[in-house]
């Protein structure tokens, strides 16, 4: 049963998709027996994640980055981490709530997956959600913390980008800066750029927080309206650039065996 599952999968069955990822989210025999099998069809995906604070606009600015890549062809999976529901233990956003205009569209797969309490922003399998979806063929993954505080450290483990959001005329820029987000990320974002102090934040981050991360990646400050679809082609170009260096750099090999590591841990730390 698991083996014809992971073949529908690789398939393109949507429908065997959803029944293994839930499966893996859940933690359950088959779902890691599913894993197993559809591992070694991993690996090609590239996975950019998005942290910020709650209300910072992520899952609208998600929806922008989604629908910028499927304008290139590309085929998009979304990992949106929720709050939990206190009813089912299941996510407090569902799938069929959120970017809606993408739902429609056969080459782009949504998942909402709970916290479950769980700290650092993602929950205990997001790394394998991702894994299934990679092997599912979905070549650009994007993963979406819970947005619930600022010591969302865990996605800079998971994503081969971490884009920060941040937003105008809240403080959390000071606080996401003592609780050391701001340290994670390869581009900073700031969104709601339509504000009036979208601009005096861009140039106070970019004046005291622009440092070289790995050998030469200057950290950009970039200004979006996602609501506007303003500045999310600006965005789209910084990850590519940000692609192009890890990838000739070697940085992109070092997460990638960075991010199995935590994806193993992770494993580990379910069954103690």
């Amino acid at each position: 049963m698991t083996q014809e599952l992971a073949e529908s999968v690789l398939a393109g069955s949507r429908r065997a998709l959803s029944r293994v990822l839930s499966l893996v989210e859940n933690d359950e025999v088959e779902g890691r027996e599913a894993l197993r099998l559809l591992y070694p069809r991993a690996g090609k995906a590239y996975i950019i994640g998005i942290t910020g604070p709650a209300g910072a606009g992520k899952s609208t600015l998600v929806e922008c980055l989604a629908t910028e890549y499927r304008s290139r062809g590309q085929s998009v999976g979304i990992v949106a981490v929720d709050p939990t529901s206190p009813v089912n233990d299941g996510a407090l956003l569902g799938d069929r709530i959120r970017m809606q205009e993408l739902t429609l569209d056969e080459n782009v797969f949504i998942r909402s997956m709970a916290a479950r309490g769980t700290l650092g922003g993602l929950a205990l399998t997001t790394d394998d959600v991702v894994t299934v979806l990679d092997a599912a063929g979905k070549e650009m993954i994007i993963v979406e913390t819970v947005g619930a505080g600022q010591d969302e450290l865990e996605i800079a483990d998971t994503a081969h980008t971490t884009v920060v959001v941040a937003i105008p005329g809240t403080g959390d820029d000071i606080q996401a800066i003592k609780a050391g987000i701001l340290e994670i990320a390869d581009i900073l974002v700031v969104n709601k750029g339509d504000m009036p102090a979208a601009d005096t934040v861009a140039k106070q981050l970019a004046t005291f927080l622009v440092h070289e991360r790995e050998s030469g990646w200057k950290l950009p400050v970039l200004k979006t309206s996602a609501t506007m679809k303003e500045g999310v082609k600006a965005l789209v170009k910084t990850i590519d650039d940000h692609r192009h260096y890890i990838s000739e750099s070697g940085v992109l090999a070092v997460r990638q065996v960075k991010r199995a590591r935590h994806q193993l841990l992770a494993a580990a730390n379910r069954d103690r």
